[in-house]
């Protein structure tokens, strides 16, 4: 099937400047479903002339007038609902109810802040001298927003942060994944078409290309990106000297803790699902294990049999668990964090190799006796791997889940209200699941701390960040001040 998309700019079809294209494939067949343009500069230079050209009229609609193209963008979702699944599941790979999800997410999203948009601008503060004066605080778009959107969350990753965007006024240019542009394209052009021109474009490229010109456009005011740690540092020295504003959701090495009061049986279940949704390519994947050194063996024996049960194959097979990973590369990666910690002692109970087929698959795997400077628990391995480690003591667990670097999210099984105050308070982490890991509220930010970026998504908090502040003082009169000069 062939299936070639040109870029979208000021809601018209556009090719890439160079005449050049970048293959997109089904991770599960390794087959070439399509191919969208090579984008680079000259590209970005006229998507953000686009974007910056609708600003000024898009920032004045109404906001029940932007929530209203929202909603009409959700309604066409819905109608296109088959064909986004089938096409997202076809690029991007993972399991197909798990691709509904995403539609289904991605959508609420857009309700979310169609909603939230028109809820306010700003507030009014008491004066210093209330009688003849009025001080307004508002909140205003900043104008254009780079979004810059993984593979692994095409959809929803790009809606937690073009729905905001759209809902505090401002215009936006999109770079997706190479990976994953056709599902990107296929969205925006079949339901948010209705937009007014420039409100919403799609370069397509690679990162050096395409993605570094949108991030050094001195009229980009906000740039978006989840992403790796390196790439948020690259876009962060190349944003810095122009002080935009910055966006950055840079991953994880989430922890996932046993208490010693857990019900192992279903501790085993929730992390299977924490750890390997999406082929474990999910930045707040479970990927640190910690369990009781008494537990250890009989956890260890109940995940195994779980995972032992999982179906591995294309996503579309309404019979499989677990789809494939996106890419090669990613799954070498994966390969290399085993052998490395295999290497140092650690022992694998299932799994732990690529399997003899087509497609970029790695069977589901579980580990034991790792040790925290073991590279599968310092680097994010973003694969269906489950590295178990044990603990003695519960204080000396919240050490080692804070002693990492990043600080996306962390889970905690326990029915023990002192030891969850005590992990909730303690954890530096921006998510912490008691009991349901991988849960989202709308209404809850979603971000980390430490190297993890520090933005955040959801919540009012992912409206306000796509809002600058300003402060208005008015004196209705032009009477001299008292403490004017002289003095």
């Amino acid at each position: 099937m062939s299936n070639d998309r040109p870029m979208w700019i000021a809601n018209e079809h556009v090719t890439a400047s160079r005449g050049a294209w970048i293959d997109s494939e089904d991770p599960a067949t390794e087959a070439v479903i399509g191919r969208v343009p090579a984008g680079g500069a000259a590209d970005v230079e006229r998507a953000v002339a686009a974007a910056r050209a609708a600003s000024t009229g898009w920032r004045y609609t109404a906001a029940n007038d932007r929530a209203e193209l929202m909603h009409e963008a959700v309604a066409r979702s819905h109608a296109h609902a088959g064909q986004l699944v089938e096409l997202l599941t076809r690029e991007q790979g993972k399991a197909k109810p798990e691709q509904e999800e995403e539609v289904e997410w991605s959508l609420t999203s857009l309700r979310y802040y169609a909603e939230l948009g028109r809820n306010g601008s700003g507030r009014v503060i008491p004066s210093g001298e209330p009688e003849t004066q009025l001080n307004l605080v508002l909140k205003e778009p900043y104008g254009v927003v780079g979004a810059i959107v993984p593979w692994n969350f095409p959809l929803l990753l790009l809606a937690w942060k073009l729905a905001p965007a759209l809902a505090a006024g401002n215009t936006v240019v999109i770079k997706p994944s190479e990976l994953t542009s056709l599902i990107t394209l296929e969205w925006i052009e079949s339901c948010f078409g209705h937009f007014p021109p420039g409100v919403i474009n799609v370069v397509t490229g690679t990162g050096v290309d395409a993605g570094e010109a949108l991030v050094a456009h001195p009229d980009v005011r906000v740039i978006a990106m989840t992403g790796s740690v390196p790439t948020g540092q690259r876009i962060a020295s190349v944003a810095a000297p122009m002080m935009k504003h910055l966006h950055l959701e840079l991953g994880g090495k989430d922890a996932f803790v046993v208490g010693p009061d857990a019900d192992l049986d279903s501790a085993a279940d929730a992390l299977a699902y924490s750890a390997l949704f999406n082929a474990g390519q999910v930045c707040t994947s479970s990927e640190r294990i910690y369990v009781p050194a008494a537990m250890r063996d009989d956890f260890a024996e109940a995940v195994t049999a779980k995972v032992a049960t999982l179906r591995l194959g294309s996503g579309l097979d309404p019979a499989v668990d677990i789809g494939p990973m996106a890419a090669d590369r990613f799954r070498d990666k994966v390969d290399h964090h085993i052998r490395e910690s295999v290497g140092r002692g650690a022992r694998v109970l299932v799994g732990g190799g690529k399997p003899e087929r087509t497609g970029y698959f790695y069977e589901p795997t579980v580990m034991v006796d790792v040790d925290d400077d073991h590279l599968i628990m310092q680097d994010e391995t973003f694969g269906p791997v489950i590295p178990i480690a044990s603990y003695e003591r519960f204080d000396e667990v919240i050490d080692r889940v804070n002693s990492h670097p990043m600080g996306l999210g962390a889970c905690l099984r326990s029915s023990d209200p002192l030891a969850i105050k005590r992990f909730y308070e303690h954890v530096k982490a921006g998510t912490i699941w008691i009991n349901d890991p991988l849960t989202d509220n709308y209404a809850g930010p979603f971000g980390g701390m430490k190297l993890t970026g520090g933005g955040r998504e959801l919540g009012p908090e992912g409206l306000e960040t796509f809002l600058e502040t300003k402060h208005v003082h008015w004196d209705f009169s032009q009477a001299p001040k008292d403490w004017w000069y002289p003095y």
